[in-house]
């Protein structure tokens, strides 16, 4: 059964130059237990996605569509279901720990008030199970965390405290947004080792948004394929790793970084840039970067369709490009 459902997700931002068109017919669904990874570069939709489910849009942005929560559609969800929802069956994680904790209110009090608010335990308890939970994620020194501001801990003990208040009233679903950029790649591990816990032995569906592929590779059972607002490839992450169907992806995994690299440090590179959302090319999107390039796609559109290898892929080719 599906945690979180998405059908045909539309967003849209107005500015004054108009309408920006950040997320285009998105159709994807995550599982219990199982961590679905979303790649894609800078402005390819990944996170105004799931902003839009958990209700944190913009205010000049608008949705349509459907994002099932259970039988709740986040879309169209008062804010005080949204309230009740987020920090309880739903939790997010934010790239910037920073400017996601309250800077003027001590770590403790933001662990608690999730709890007296979902669980309506006492301060005292509260209290308690906060702390325990920060021991849970390996914070050093519990009890003394406890009572620190923010900007007193380090990048990967704040990035721990968001983890600690996104796992204290055991959420069915965590969306991770970047939950390891700028931090060094010893602490990467150890907050992304935090996140498969929850998912192993918690059993929470998790949706890891990032742009690092190797953080897929090693966390995700699922990949979905983001480029200009729409998904171009949905399957098995190993799958697609190893035979990716969609020009886009194999652009993707060419330039990953890799220890047998044989081509002398020169790093390959997709050529041009994303195109602007605001005037997107007709047919294909990425038609104009694409080195497969057929006539049919400068005027159509690919639909997402089934490939013989099991995955989902929005191209015109015939096979696996080669």
């Amino acid at each position: 059964m599906s945690v979180l459902d998405i059908k045909a997700l539309d967003v849209r931002f107005a500015n004054t130059d108009g309408e920006v068109a950040a997320v285009s017919s998105l159709s994807l669904s995550v599982e219990k237990g199982e961590c679905l990874g979303i790649v894609g570069e800078s402005g390819s939709g990944k996170s105004q996605t799931f902003l839009a489910a958990m209700g944190l849009l913009a205010p000049n942005g608008r949705t349509s569509g459907e994002v099932m929560f259970g039988d709740t559609n986040l879309l169209t969800a008062d804010e005080k279901t949204l309230n009740d929802l987020r920090g309880d069956k739903l939790a997010m994680i934010f790239q910037d720990p920073m400017t996601s904790l309250t800077p003027h209110m001590k770590i403790g009090r933001q662990l608690t008030e999730v709890l007296v608010r979902h669980r309506g335990l006492s301060a005292t308890f509260a209290r308690d199970r906060a702390i325990a939970m920060l021991r849970r994620v390996q914070i050093p020194e519990p009890e003394r965390r406890f009572n620190m501001y923010p900007f007193e801990l380090s990048g990967g003990l704040r990035q721990r405290v968001m983890i600690a208040m996104a796992l204290l009233c055991g959420p069915e679903l965590i969306i991770a947004d970047e939950p390891t950029t700028a931090l060094d790649v010893t602490v990467q591990a150890q907050i992304l080792d935090l996140i498969r816990k929850a998912k192993e032995e918690l059993e929470t569906a998790v949706i890891l948004i990032t742009h690092d592929l190797g953080v897929v590779a090693g966390l995700a059972d699922r990949v979905g394929v983001m480029y200009a607002g729409r998904l171009v490839e949905l399957g098995d992450v190993r799958q697609i790793f190893k035979a990716p169907r969609h020009p886009y992806t194999k652009g993707l995994l060419a330039c990953t970084p890799r220890l047998d690299d044989a081509t002398g440090g020169t790093m390959p590179t997709i050529p041009g840039q994303p195109p602007n959302l605001q005037n997107l090319p007709a047919g294909c999107a990425y038609h104009p970067r694409c080195p497969f390039i057929m006539d049919r796609c400068r005027v159509e559109r690919p639909p997402l369709r089934p490939t013989p290898t099991g995955s989902l892929s929005a191209c015109f080719l015939e096979g696996s490009p080669s």
